[in-house]
């Protein structure tokens, strides 16, 4: 038995097989023949399975069974509710060899980062579990005597939450165990180019919630029609939609919800920079780089793009990269010696050519990679490109392994090349200056909503707030007091005295 058919098996999944002649969708309840979406292998572009997407029927279906939940969902006590994420929790620990090997499979992620996603899912639950009991309101003095003032957050509702494929599971994650805790339930709408690994989380929580007596707290609404998802969008029973994508998305997004004066949750592109200072640790730089271009194929929203190196280490920084990267293993994602997967598919490597196009044609050098590989597959090298910060191609972010090195003079050059982008998520200095460390992550500083000092762009953990700001779309998630965007705010004011003061000392009915 080949390996998606066993992983598939051990997670439950019933999906149909690539001719799609068995099998049923078990999300939908119309039953009806229609279009097989199909989940490709980015590391052989074979047909894993195939699956019936939601028709618009279905989401009706789902939308209001969500909504009637959360009339009785939202009266749980919240503690209560962090014991059901808690359990979700449990079972992802379960089954996170299943899960991160399915990652893997479908979206090319080597073993290693889909296990670290499933990991972060299973992070996400404690944080929830723990954020339950502490849904935090503040109590104010009043100017009014005999009164108290106060201020308590309740559930908000149904919550939308659409991810993007290079995290298939772990931005739900984020967003849904919060949301679940909070007392609003949860509809997905996943990547079309990830619905396995949205399947597989489902049934967990199918299961989960069986056992535990309730229904209709997470919801699964597969689907490649942008009709649909339009309907999500514009849908006013929803009055959170949580979006990861790209800008051009995004702005759709953000002007479709806010028409219907409802709320966003933005993670929108990242234009990613690593300064390197004149005095930085080469060797800790150096491994953070790699890291951080070349994991997920650069395929991350935190991928490294460009690197801004001290003009006195610039050709030591740069001549240890390319030797690093002439080492990378590319290949099976699940195969341990391999350190870069495939591209998502024939689109992304279509990408990675026009960008390297756009790069010889403004001047660019490359230094190390640029091809695409001949194989089955979406493979292309990761890539060392010589660059100007300006330039329209570096700019924009491209969702491929490219790295465009750039020189400066001084600490307070490289910060305004690194703030001189549309976006504002990740960004790092490594120096052993802690004068340009402060000030890297000053108000002067840095304009990103990750500002990290010795450290790479990627790999951000569970319980700081995630998100950016310009082009980024300004959202958090995952930590902090990010639990506040899935809640609304009231604010109560007693007044626990036998007279009746008005505020801003107004005497109604008196005479001046």
């Amino acid at each position: 038995m080949s390996t998606w058919h066993t992983v598939l098996k051990d997670l439950g999944v019933h999906a149909l097989n690539p001719g799609g002649s068995t099998g049923h969708s078990w999300w939908s309840s119309s039953q009806k023949a229609g279009p097989v979406l199909q989940s490709i292998n980015p590391a052989t572009g074979d047909v894993i399975a195939g699956i019936h997407p939601c028709a618009a029927d279905d989401y009706e279906r789902i939308i209001k069974e969500s909504h009637e939940t959360f009339l009785q969902w939202r009266s749980v006590p919240a503690p209560r509710r962090g014991e059901l994420v808690r359990l979700i929790g449990h079972a992802l620990r379960e089954k996170k060899h299943e899960l991160g090997t399915l990652v893997s499979l479908e979206v090319g992620k080597i073993k290693a980062e889909g296990d670290g996603e499933v990991q972060e899912m299973i992070d996400m639950a404690d944080f929830a579990v723990g954020q339950s009991r502490m849904l935090y309101g503040a109590t104010m003095p009043s100017e009014r005597p005999s009164h108290r003032m106060s201020e308590q957050w309740h559930p908000l509702g149904p919550v939308g939450i659409i991810t993007a494929f290079n995290f298939p599971v772990a931005v739900w994650a984020w967003n849904a165990f919060l949301a679940a805790v909070a007392g609003d339930t949860v509809i997905w709408k996943p990547s079309p180019k990830a619905p396995l690994c949205a399947i597989a989380i489902q049934h967990i929580c199918n299961r989960v919630m069986e056992q535990q007596g309730y229904t209709g707290i997470f919801s699964l609404c597969v689907t490649d029609q942008d009709e649909l998802a339009e309907r999500m969008v514009k849908d006013a029973r929803l009055p959170l939609i949580s979006f990861t994508g790209s800008v051009a998305v995004g702005r759709r997004v953000a002007s479709a919800v806010s028409h219907r004066l409802g709320r966003t949750l933005l993670e929108l592109s990242g234009n990613n920079a690593v300064i390197v200072d004149e005095d930085a640790d080469l060797e800790l730089a150096l491994r953070a780089i790699v890291f951080g271009s070349v994991g997920t194929a650069g395929q991350r929203c935190t991928t490294t793009r460009r690197l801004l190196i001290h003009e006195a280490r610039a050709e030591e920084l740069t001549g240890k990269l390319i030797k690093a990267y002439n080492q990378i293993s590319i290949g099976n994602p699940l195969d341990a010696t391999t350190l870069m997967g495939p591209l998502i598919d024939q689109a992304a490597v279509e990408s990675f050519r026009a960008t390297l196009a756009a790069v010889t044609h403004d001047g660019g050098e490359v230094l190390c990679g640029g091809r695409v590989l001949d194989r089955p597959g979406f493979f292309v090298e990761p890539t060392i490109v010589r660059a100007q910060n300006d330039w329209p191609v570096v700019q924009r972010e491209t969702f491929a392994p490219i790295l465009y090195v750039m020189t400066f003079r001084t600490i307070e050059e490289a910060v305004q090349m690194q703030n001189d982008v549309p976006q504002g998520l990740s960004s790092a200095l490594f120096t052993n200056s802690l004068r340009h460390g402060e000030q890297f992550m000053s108000a002067a500083g840095s304009d990103c909503g990750i500002a990290n000092v010795n450290i790479g762009t990627s790999g951000a953990e569970i319980g700081g707030a995630f998100g950016g700001e310009k082009e980024t779309g300004g959202g958090r998630e995952a930590g902090s007091d990010s639990w506040k965007a899935y809640m609304r705010r009231q604010t109560n004011t007693v007044n626990w005295g036998r007279e009746l003061p008005l505020a801003q000392g107004i005497k109604f009915g008196s005479s001046p």
